[in-house]
């Protein structure tokens, strides 16, 4: 039986009603939920995609330090656009983010709509040997 952990609250970590787990923990596998521009006290923050982005990972990175990660752990990014002419801009970031050799498995898409009329939400996979 895999052995499980859910990350619903945690420092820097979003603290909203919503019915979801910002991580889940199965053995030495991190799947964390798809991340906004949310403030600490769960609410949306508007601004330019790169603003939004840069909270949203900064939310991102916080659920995984809460499930016992890191940022090198992180094997594969998932990025939804709500408009994908921010995507020169968002890669400017993603590689200040992950230098090359260690960039995670990426993959990017323009979204319909984005909880709140967000910019753009980010969720992942991250994994570590077992201990």
């Amino acid at each position: 039986m895999p052995k499980k952990k859910y990350i619903t609250h945690g420092e820097g970590l979003p603290n909203w009603s919503n019915p979801i787990s910002h991580a889940v923990v199965v053995n030495n596998l991190c799947f964390v939920s798809g991340q906004l521009s949310v403030s600490a006290e769960g609410h949306y923050i508007e601004g330019t995609a790169l603003q939004e982005a840069e909270i949203a990972f900064a939310n991102f990175f916080a659920a995984i330090k809460n499930a016992g990660f890191q940022k090198e752990d992180i094997v594969f990014i998932d990025i939804a656009f709500n408009d994908l002419k921010d995507l020169p801009e968002i890669n400017q970031l993603y590689i200040a983010l992950f230098p090359e050799g260690s960039r995670p498995a990426r993959t990017i898409y323009q979204a319909q709509a984005l909880p709140f009329g967000g910019k753009i939400k980010i969720t992942g996979t991250a994994v570590k040997d077992l201990e």
